[in-house]
């Protein structure tokens, strides 16, 4: 049977995308799928859509405060019980920084379900789960440069303190970082996205299943529509039952 496959266009700025991300790298029943993540920037999405941000939006900017906090305590995700001080947060950087880590020169995979290879191609997946728990959880202003360069110091494979500055002051502000995360961000828009998260499998249409089938999922609570398409068990946890 062939391994699942599944591919996550995220930006931290998103709870709900921070949830899947979560939801992804820590949950059993996705243990056994190929799972690739991959950086947008969410601002320069919804300017290619011609969205209004959610925030922007009556009575949807406080139902999105609450529906974070629902799934976030059906699933025991960490997660702030006020949006952070910063929200929304600027992550032009943070995405930068993260695309600048997809952009190392050493050939390292990405997969989640790959033994971590040396080197910061390998690290996107921690760094990007240290970037979402520092803002989600601990309230940390991500786009502050200072801050950003401490997280990503703590990631191993970014290469400590000095690692860190060389990713966030260098290779995130070259022309080929930049154009690289708009790149990214386009082929988001490309394979059907108008938000994050987005679940796709790049190259081959969307999210596919063993029998090669291919299709594309949104939010964080149609993570139940992508478990059974997959063909994987659903957990049959009360979560999970509410999951579409």
């Amino acid at each position: 049977m062939a391994t699942p496959k599944i591919t996550l266009y995220f930006d931290i700025v998103s709870p709900f995308a921070y949830m899947a991300f979560y939801a992804l790298r820590n949950f059993p029943v996705f243990s056994q799928c190929e799972i690739t993540y991959v950086p947008i920037f969410l601002g320069g999405l919804f300017r290619t859509c011609g969205n209004t941000t959610p925030i922007e939006i009556k009575n949807k900017d406080r139902w999105i405060q609450t529906e974070r906090l629902r799934w976030s305590r059906l699933f025991s995700i960490p997660m702030l019980p006020a949006p952070p001080r910063t929200f929304p947060t600027r992550t032009l950087p943070t995405q930068r920084a993260l695309t600048a880590l997809l952009h190392s020169p050493l050939p390292t995979a990405l997969s989640s379900s790959s033994a971590p290879a040396p080197g910061p191609a390998a690290a996107l997946p921690a760094a990007a789960a240290a970037l979402y728990d520092a803002l989600w959880a601990r309230d940390r202003n991500v786009g502050d440069a200072a801050v950003l360069l401490e997280v990503l110091a703590g990631v191993p494979g970014v290469g400590g303190e000095a690692g860190a500055r060389a990713l966030v002051e260098e290779r995130a502000a070259s022309k080929e970082v930049k154009e690289g995360l708009v790149r990214a961000t386009q082929r988001a828009f490309d394979e059907g996205a108008f938000g994050v998260p987005w679940i796709v499998d790049v190259g081959k249409g969307l999210a596919t299943n063993a029998k090669g089938e291919t299709e594309g999922f949104f939010g964080f609570d149609h993570l139940g529509q992508v478990i059974d398409f997959l063909g994987l068990e659903r957990p049959a946890s009360r979560g999970w039952k509410a999951m579409m």
